[in-house]
């Protein structure tokens, strides 16, 4: 996208702290060229890991990188320092736009500073609800929607939930999701995926599985009836342990050594996409894993009490299901169907087209110049 000629350089700050923002922000910050200032709060900052997702989508490094306020002291005090710091920058430096995404507590801290300093907020991936007030993404979502004051919806199922808490249908704009040109651009070619599965799994179907979030890895019935699920499926599962799971597991001393168990460190992106490309099936607990299984056309078993896509599970990609026998009776049942894997390649993804971020940066860039808003559907690749 091509600044307009009042436009100043570095005047939409593009706020995010961990490495899914980075894979769903890319392809804005791409488009947006020189108008987008890269603010990295550190909330999940790694030198190797995070410099690792910059180079896949060629980026350059932040602008600016905060320390992520990590501590004893919880997530409150997380995002309190990080409004400070946030508020900070943007009261020396004031951007046109601020652009957040998705449910991080960087997401929430990005937005307050923003709105607090009266800057235009724009969220990107606005309008998920899993109605579980439990999830701190789900407080964090909450938050930005009433802060935002342009909301990036990727379906119209996400739209329909702002209109319903009372969002202006004038702020909202249905713009699908950047995973999915995100998905496409980092998968590897053919022969590279074949080497990348070849070093992480052993010959022949396997199953690709991951776990996170606070629901499965910090309770440890939970989490060990996860893993003992996850040996009885008949088939080798690859699990790149997160280093919270990885954590847990140690603390709570569960046996993650079942013979069909193959624990490897977490991988970048890339990697990650090679082998869910050419697994039988995924069995994850992460929301963006069930958004790109949308575009590689491949079953996912939801480990979760709730989801705020529920667009992967209506159009046939994904169910949700509870670890113990419901885990394994429905991996068996879904191994077992000789017809899902020509469904589902029939199948369009509900997230869209692979222009969100073209459309995304567009509306934003009007935002931030005071321009008119367009109608996301009437962008097009001119």
């Amino acid at each position: 996208m091509s600044s307009s000629p009042t436009a100043s350089s570095r005047d939409i700050a593009v706020v995010f702290g961990t490495r899914p923002e980075i894979i769903k922000l890319a392809g804005v910050i791409t488009e947006l060229g020189d108008r987008a200032r890269i603010v990295h709060t550190g909330q999940h900052y790694d030198s190797s890991l995070s410099g690792a997702f910059f180079g896949n989508f060629g980026l350059p490094d932040p602008h600016l990188l905060l320390d992520g306020a990590t501590g004893p002291w919880g997530r409150g005090h997380q995002v309190g320092t990080l409004i400070a710091e946030l508020t900070r920058e943007f009261t020396l430096d004031r951007p046109h736009a601020v652009i957040v995404q998705g449910d991080t507590n960087s997401t929430s801290a990005g937005a307050q500073a923003a709105h607090y300093c009266g800057i235009p907020v724009v969220h990107v991936e606005a309008g998920l609800r899993s109605r579980d007030r439990s999830m701190p993404e789900e407080i964090n979502r909450q938050v930005v929607g009433v802060l935002a004051d342009l909301h990036c919806a990727a379906t119209p199922e996400a739209a329909g939930n702002l209109l319903a808490e009372g969002v202006p249908a004038e702020r909202i704009r249905v713009t699908g999701n950047t995973v999915v040109e995100a998905t496409l651009r980092s998968l590897p070619a053919p022969a590279d995926r074949a080497a990348l599965v070849e070093r992480y799994a052993a010959p022949g179907e396997f199953v690709l599985a991951t776990f996170h979030r606070p629901e499965n890895a910090d309770d440890p019935v939970r989490l060990a009836a996860i893993l003992e699920s996850l040996s009885g499926l008949g088939l080798p599962v690859v699990l790149p342990l997160h280093p919270r799971t990885r954590a847990k597991i140690k603390e709570f001393g569960l046996d993650a050594t079942h013979g069909r168990l193959r624990l490897v460190d977490p991988v970048d992106h890339p990697t990650f996409l090679a082998l869910a490309s050419r697994a039988r099936l995924l069995v994850s607990d992460s929301g963006g894993v069930q958004e790109e299984t949308t575009v590689l056309k491949k079953p996912l078993l939801i480990v979760r009490t709730s989801t705020e896509r529920p667009e992967a599970v209506t159009a046939g990609f994904a169910r949700l299901t509870t670890p113990g026998p419901d885990l394994v009776n429905a991996a068996r049942l879904l191994l077992a169907d000789t017809g899902l894997s020509r469904r589902l390649a029939a199948t369009p993804s509900p997230y869209g087209d692979g222009l969100a971020s073209r459309r995304i940066s567009a509306v934003a860039a009007a935002l931030a110049d005071g321009r008119p808003v367009p109608d996301p559907l009437l962008v097009t690749e001119d």
